[in-house]
């Protein structure tokens, strides 16, 4: 369902952040963000003598390079457009998450390595939340998929993967704990595909 019609209202601010994982042919994965921030008005700025409408006052892009078990290879950061022109200047503190795993602990690690004035707010950002979801996406999810062992990696991650839930209770019956329908619930044989 879609949201309900909003109050008359006009647009000041857009942020695009835009991610992609890739498989690269060296067994390695490129994961990628970028994030561009607009004004749908021109503004005064002393560094740059002015950002005019719709010109990024934000442009962060951000590189992963992680093997298959999320461990951090590589990392590379650039500013394309900033507000102050020393943003850029930081970029090269992102080499820093060499060697970190995706996994338990990243957020913590990665704050201490990059937060607050250690590195640029919108490039951790992007580490924090989307670009980690998406290396998860492009990696693991694929790879368990096709391994079919165990319990199900995505199983109570979400409302709808709730162990209890009807999508569980369909594709991965064995692992349902809604108690027992007309169908027999728990202990079914698990579907291929």
């Amino acid at each position: 369902m879609p949201l309900k019609k909003p109050a008359p209202r006009k647009h000041i601010h857009t942020r695009d952040i835009r991610c992609h994982g890739y498989q690269r042919e060296d067994g390695l994965w490129d994961i990628e963000a970028t994030l561009v921030d607009t004004k749908t008005y021109s503004f005064d700025n002393d560094d740059r003598g002015g950002v005019s409408a719709g010109e990024p006052i934000h442009g962060m892009h951000i590189r992963l390079t992680v093997d298959e078990d999320l461990v951090v290879r590589e990392a590379e950061a650039a500013v394309t457009a900033s507000p102050f022109a020393i943003c850029g200047d930081i970029a090269g503190s992102y080499r820093s998450l060499k060697g970190l795993v995706i996994g338990p602990g990243w957020i913590k690690s990665v704050t201490q390595r990059l937060g607050r004035i250690q590195g640029c707010t919108h490039l951790t950002g992007m580490l924090l939340g989307p670009l980690a979801v998406v290396a998860y996406q492009t990696v693991v999810v694929p790879r368990k998929d096709s391994e079919q062992e165990g319990e199900p990696l995505m199983l109570n991650t979400c409302h709808a993967l709730a162990s209890t839930s009807p999508v569980v209770e369909r594709q991965w019956p064995d692992h349902y704990q809604g108690g027992t329908g007309p169908e027999g619930g728990k202990g079914k044989e698990t579907r291929s595909g």
